[in-house]
């Protein structure tokens, strides 16, 4: 009796459909711990479409719209320029690419100041301080001794980066100096392999299975279609005359001639004796589980299909919204949780290289995958607005909220959705509002 609630307890069995027994099919399936090699990740890449397409997408997505700066007018456009100077957002995206490519990559952060072995204060980086960024992938970046103080800001991360320079010269490079962008996270250090220390993996390592499976079978019905239609020719004693050389070559220059005039004029001409067949493959389905492999191979990599294959959602009133607005929500998601942590010091050096100062006020916002036209921005921020002179009232007593209260709420909002740029800076400036106006009965929120 022990050894039954046993089995109920530790896994389901059944003799009868051979279920969890040694004789189960299913039980001889395990996991392997996946080995992909550079030159797998590299060659994958180069001559398959649908790997560079797993790589490139979500990296292109997360940069493509960028970011905001709040701030006042003046400083936003010095902060952008600066930008624009260094290059930023096209080598964010290049190291965005690289990281999920190999699993990781970073942006090095060159400053006035000589040693990159030194940590990198951003206080002290002047106007101008910030004077290159380059792209280092995890092949020319080797992760330093691991940092196991668990009160030190590095804690689990490299101490130091060695970077292998010209001549063979080995420059020591402090992790404070490195945007460090990683690709798919390893379980724990020991799984990273040799060389992945303080890196991820290659998004195409879990993936790389289905991307084999899809490409081998496009291959495979692209050579059906080829062999679609065969003709057939019943030769009277053609194997009894096998083997006789002047035989053979007569027989192939007869029907490479038969093949020309069929080709000119359609005509296929043929001894009476002989006789004609023609047999066709079928090909219907043959989409149907060519995209079955294709929807395996979007699951893996996290990306719908209308932005994988860049193809309309298919079925009756399918518009794919939904998959799009998670496939967006995961791209803010990685925007917010991954670049922002990582660009934190290099902001901090950015403002202070375009400024010259700290405004505590400044700071930047991601802007959203899906833009509104100028159309529906207008119409929201109408409703908005009569949505507040709705509860503030006619000013004669009836309103539901008072005015500064309303203003502030009012201000806010428009400040969070970026419907008027600056504007939280400007009303810093400004004060607010007229503190008088407030008295006035006919008053407005701003």
């Amino acid at each position: 009796m022990g050894q039954v609630f046993s089995m109920v307890r530790d896994g389901l069995m059944s003799l009868a459909s051979r279920m969890g027994t040694e004789r189960d099919k299913a039980a001889s399936v395990f996991y392997t711990q996946p080995i992909l090699t550079d030159e797998q990740i590299v060659a994958a890449y180069r001559g398959s479409w649908l790997p560079r397409k797993i790589v490139d997408i979500p990296a292109l997505d997360s940069c493509r719209k960028w970011r905001s700066w709040q701030a006042a007018s003046d400083q936003i456009g010095l902060i952008e320029a600066e930008e624009r100077r260094l290059n930023l957002r096209s080598k964010v995206l290049e190291a965005s690419t690289k990281a999920r490519l190999f699993g990781g990559a970073a942006l090095f952060i060159g400053t006035a100041d000589a040693d990159p072995a030194l940590p990198l204060e951003a206080e002290l980086v002047g106007k101008g301080g910030l004077k290159h960024l380059t792209v280092l992938t995890r092949r020319q970046l080797a992760a330093g001794d691991i940092d196991s103080d668990p009160a030190s800001e590095w804690y689990g991360k490299a101490k130091f980066y060695t970077l292998t320079g010209a001549n063979g010269a080995q420059v020591t490079i402090h992790p404070s100096r490195l945007v460090i962008l990683r690709g798919a996270m390893t379980p724990n250090e020991e799984f990273a392999g040799a060389g992945n220390q303080c890196w991820g993996e290659s998004v195409l390592t879990a993936a790389f299975d289905a991307i084999k499976s899809a490409d081998s079978t496009a291959a495979n019905i692209a050579s059906l279609v080829f062999e679609a239609k065969i003709d057939i020719i019943k030769v009277p004693q053609f194997s009894a005359n096998i083997g006789n050389q002047s035989y053979e070559d007569a027989v192939l220059r007869r029907y490479a001639l038969a093949n020309t005039i069929k080709g000119v004029n359609g005509t296929l001409i043929l001894d009476a004796e002989e006789e004609y067949d023609s047999k066709s493959a079928p090909l219907s389905g043959l989409t149907d589980i060519l995209m079955a492999f294709m929807q395996i191979v979007a699951g893996a990599a996290d990306i719908p299909v209308t932005r994988l294959l860049g193809q309309s959602p298919a079925g009756l009133n399918a518009t794919g919204a939904a998959d799009m607005k998670n496939y967006h929500d995961r791209i803010q998601a990685i925007q917010e949780l991954d670049y922002t942590p990582a660009m934190s010091r290099l902001d901090e050096c950015l403002i202070r290289s375009a400024t010259g100062a700290r405004d505590p006020a400044i700071y930047s916002a991601w802007a959203p995958l899906e833009q509104m036209s100028e159309k529906e921005k207008a119409d929201i921020f109408k409703m908005k607005a009569e949505a507040a002179r709705a509860l503030f009232g006619s000013g004669s007593g009836e309103e539901i909220i008072s005015r500064p209260a309303l203003s502030e709420a009012l201000v806010n909002a428009f400040i969070e959705d970026g419907s008027l740029p600056g504007l939280e800076a400007a009303t810093k400036t400004s004060g607010q509002a007229d503190p008088d106006a407030a008295e006035r009965p006919d008053a407005m929120p701003v």
